[in-house]
């Protein structure tokens, strides 16, 4: 086979290759930044033509224009396995739905047929000597979603970064239906603020952290104040095993303090499954021989985490009742975000006898200007649980850390009541009380 030839012989216009595109057909993005910015502006133009076109993605970086094109979604329904701002957005004004699950299972549910797909559509880093194209900055469930096509466009981006994997990380052009071409910059991401809450809440986790330790880092301020703590301290040999690759790891390896040398899964090497920052970094994992894209079913089963003797994972919360019970996703009936790997990295960090920490801050200020308590008595409004409280293991906020495990309700509820707001604690004791999960001996 002439790679070149077969390049050409299946390159397309954006325009040409959605023709494909039927009505009632499924249609797979690919998620984060292997979004295909060219082929989702081809489609959203065929709105006038197409009925019933069911498109799926996550974690959109840019506007989406089967979304902004079809307001009344008459031609398209796009729904997200995990939401960013901006589909969430979407979600609140009726424009996009949610679909739930673990990260750890999505490609399961493409591989068992629960997930069917007409057309995929993914960027990718432009086509080697080889006749390879890399999956570069979103590993993810990649490669279960194109098994499972029947016809996949890939578009090449010479912005995609080149990153090699444990596996699923590139498709031949031979497996290939249709080729289109676009230079446009991959979206970014500045550093999330840090606030002074997030320094507390980082100040309060960091005492549990050791040299050696193998770090799964959510993304945001009080992540980002962790990762600086850790660059500021004498802590050695860290290690990274995540799904979301973010800033906060960036500075630990300019520092020098992610070496990986001491993991024991993957030794030496820095594993990740999706990624969204900034320039910087896409540029530092550009052929980076120290870091692998892996699948998320891989990077976020607990049986692979459970062989790390010193794991710990840190990820953000909204809200969690006097039961332990956490809600990461949405806020009463409003959708946020999704469970994502939350679930499956509290549980994968139990399993490794290692730590899991569930962190906010312990109020949050209304539309209407209310100071609002994020521990709750219980939850009520439509809140969806996202760790279950049989396994919520560290809840932090900026009054301190609340270990659950083992505990009889009255102590969890006594532990959590410590670190809410002062200015709550009697009306969640009061509450306790009349939950029945209040022993007299409890500390007020």
């Amino acid at each position: 086979m002439n790679i070149q030839q077969e390049y050409q012989r299946k390159l397309k216009t954006p325009e040409e290759a959605v023709r494909v595109v039927q009505s009632g057909d499924w249609v797979d993005y690919g998620h984060t930044l292997s979004f295909p910015e060219a082929l989702d502006r081809a489609l959203a133009q065929r709105r006038d033509e197409l009925e019933d076109v069911k498109i799926r993605s996550a974690i959109s970086l840019r506007p989406v224009q089967v979304v902004e094109q079809d307001p009344e979604h008459k031609a398209f329904t796009f729904n997200v396995w995990h939401a960013s701002a901006r589909d969430r957005r979407y979600i609140d004004q009726g424009m996009a739905w949610f679909t739930p699950m673990l990260f750890r299972h999505n490609g399961s549910y493409y591989e068992r047929g629960f997930a069917p797909v007409n057309v995929a559509m993914v960027t990718m880093s432009p086509m080697d000597s080889h006749g390879n194209f890399n999956y570069g900055l979103s590993n993810c469930c990649q490669q279960e979603t194109l098994d499972a096509a029947d016809y996949i466009i890939v578009e090449v981006n010479r912005h995609m970064p080149f990153i090699a994997g444990t596996e699923g990380d590139h498709i031949h052009v031979s497996q290939v239906d249709a080729i289109v071409e676009n230079d446009s910059p991959l979206p970014t991401n500045l550093p999330a603020e840090v606030s002074e809450l997030d320094r507390k809440i980082a100040e309060h986790i960091f005492p549990y952290l050791s040299s050696g330790v193998t770090l799964q880092l959510g993304i945001g301020g009080m992540p980002n104040s962790v990762g600086k703590l850790i660059a500021d301290s004498d802590l050695t040999d860290i290690g990274m095993h995540t799904e979301m690759l973010s800033e906060g790891y960036l500075q630990l390896y300019k520092c020098g303090k992610i070496t990986n040398r001491k993991k024991e899964v993957l030794r030496g090497k820095g594993t990740f499954s999706i990624c969204s920052g900034s320039q910087e970094l896409y540029d530092f994992l550009d052929h980076n021989q120290g870091i692998l894209s892996t699948p998320m079913r891989w990077a976020n089963d607990p049986q692979v985490l459970k062989q790390f003797s010193n794991f710990v994972s840190i990820n953000s919360c909204i809200a969690c009742d006097l039961y332990g019970q956490v809600c990461s996703e949405t806020s009463g009936t409003r959708h946020i975000s999704g469970t994502g790997g939350q679930l499956d990295f509290v549980t994968g960090a139990y399993e490794a006898g290692g730590k899991s920490f569930l962190a906010m801050t312990s109020t949050f200020r209304n539309k209407q200007g209310e100071i609002l308590s994020r521990i709750l008595p219980k939850f009520t409004q439509g809140d969806v649980i996202t760790t279950p409280r049989t396994q919520t293991a560290y809840l932090v906020t900026e009054y301190g850390v609340a270990h659950l495990p083992g505990l009889p309700t009255w102590q969890r509820a006594e532990r959590i009541i410590s670190i809410a707001h002062p200015d709550f604690r009697e009306e969640l004791i009061a509450a306790a009380e009349e939950q029945k999960i209040w022993r007299k001996s409890n500390k007020r």
